[in-house]
């Protein structure tokens, strides 16, 4: 019944959407990869907003409904029957009456399955395309007969970009560059190799007073032009190539580098991704709860590493899901890691009993490595550990509900709803 109620809506949704795009005409952005797909938009949203009028997807609207709410303006009713009628009756109004309505909309397009973003692109025609990164075992790749399938689905927002539209791919990553090289669009690259067009260099953690963590600072260059941008509240290279995609948008637009550096300076970045948390007993919480993969899992933990401290570095590991056959070992290559960067190693469910096994098989001592059957077990555990002074990464996918444990040892826990991923009643009850 639930499967009907939902093909319904997004069929319904679908149609308002269509028409809505072609009343208002607005320009798109659409946001592709397997890494980094949020944290882009998101930065893209805070460079063009600097000049336009632009809506992003909220949270990450990237599937068959979410990709029409963005477009109508509405929130996910969940399985609320009334709101998702008033969110129809939202549609129907853009739809008969006229009212002002941005001139740009960023949307993140994600795929679950084979066709996802195929059928998507039947009706969306981007102005503006942004790969992001593929990583050597994509997310959701469960679903997929293969890696190439996954970049194959991703590749279909490149073909379906309009005739005079603008590609812009990591040119860091050799399949996003693979994407651009068919492609007959004008194309922008970015990343640290200095035959890209926006080369980002001198990538640092950025220490305000007190030496206190903040954030990532680096410089860019294009056309000749060095400028520094400043990202603060978050860390992590992710950051970086999300910030240089949303530079090369603003360019690729005319939107002036410096201006696009300043709408960096005060960009929010997302909740769970990377989100620098003060944490009890005066200690450092790296947030990066949203979700999990190998490759985002591996970045963090080489975030961690760069860290300049005196006291212990702490990771909470959760599972990484919808890896498919490629689950145990790359759990596996991930407590190989970890295994020579944190002095504690907590392990939370039954897949990542193999991260504490690649971790122990790298001679990482046994004291120093705990294993949790879920976060509950990890929230009395981790309590217990933590002392004054201390860094702590938490990770997991969506399932593993990681942010509980950081809710569990925030010094402000009465502002979660404003700093922590799935604060939603919805979730909450889950």
């Amino acid at each position: 019944m639930k499967s009907v109620f939902k093909n319904i809506i997004s069929k319904v949704l679908e149609w308002e959407a269509r028409l809505i795009l072609a009343k208002y005409k607005p320009k798109i952005i659409a946001v592709t990869g397997s890494v980094g797909k949020t944290s882009t938009k998101d930065a893209i949203f805070s460079v063009m907003s600097t000049t336009f009028h632009i809506r992003k997807s909220e949270k990450s609207f990237n599937s068959d409904i979410g990709i029409p709410l963005t477009i109508l303006g509405c929130q996910n009713a969940w399985l609320n029957p009334i709101m998702w009628l008033k969110n129809i009756i939202i549609g129907l109004e853009l739809i008969f009456f006229r009212n002002a309505y941005p001139e740009w909309l960023v949307l993140e397009v994600g795929a679950d399955r084979p066709g996802d973003i195929r059928n998507i692109t039947k009706w969306l025609k981007p102005d503006v395309t942004v790969v992001t990164a593929f990583a050597k075992v994509p997310v959701h790749i469960e679903f997929f007969h293969s890696r190439d399938e996954v970049i194959r689905e991703k590749r279909y927002l490149a073909e379906a970009l309009k005739h005079d539209g603008v590609l812009i791919v990591n040119g860091d990553d050799e399949d996003a560059l693979r994407i651009k090289d068919r492609s007959k669009n004008i194309s922008l690259i970015y990343g640290t190799d200095k035959m890209c067009d926006l080369v980002a260099s001198d990538t640092q953690i950025y220490y305000g007073e007190n030496d206190e963590i903040e954030g990532i600072t680096f410089k860019v260059e294009y056309e000749h032009n060095i400028v520094p941008i400043v990202m603060k509240g978050s860390l992590g290279a992710q950051n970086m190539y999300s910030a240089l995609a949303a530079l090369a948008v603003g360019i690729s637009q005319k939107v002036n580098l410096i201006k696009g550096g300043e709408g960096l300076l005060n960009h929010k970045t997302p909740n769970g991704r990377m989100k620098i948390i003060s944490g009890i007993k005066d200690t450092m919480i790296i947030d990066d709860t949203y979700n999990s993969s190998p490759v985002a899992a591996g970045m963090a933990v080489s975030t961690l590493k760069e860290i300049k401290t005196k006291h212990k570095k702490i990771a909470i590991l959760a599972d990484m899901m919808e890896l498919g056959k490629h689950s145990t070992e790359e759990h596996y290559a991930l407590g190989k890691q970890v295994a020579d960067v944190v002095d504690i190693l907590i392990t939370v469910g039954i897949r990542s009993r193999k991260i504490a096994e690649g971790a122990l098989d790298v001679e990482m001592s046994e004291k120093k490595i705990f294993q949790c059957d879920d976060y509950t077990e990890a929230i009395q555990l981790i309590k217990d550990i933590i002392k004054s002074g201390d860094v702590i990464l938490v990770k997991g996918s969506q399932s593993t509900r990681m942010e509980k444990v950081v809710e569990s040892i925030m010094a402000e826990p009465g502002m979660k709803n404003e700093v922590l991923v799935r604060q939603e009643e919805e979730w909450k009850n889950r």
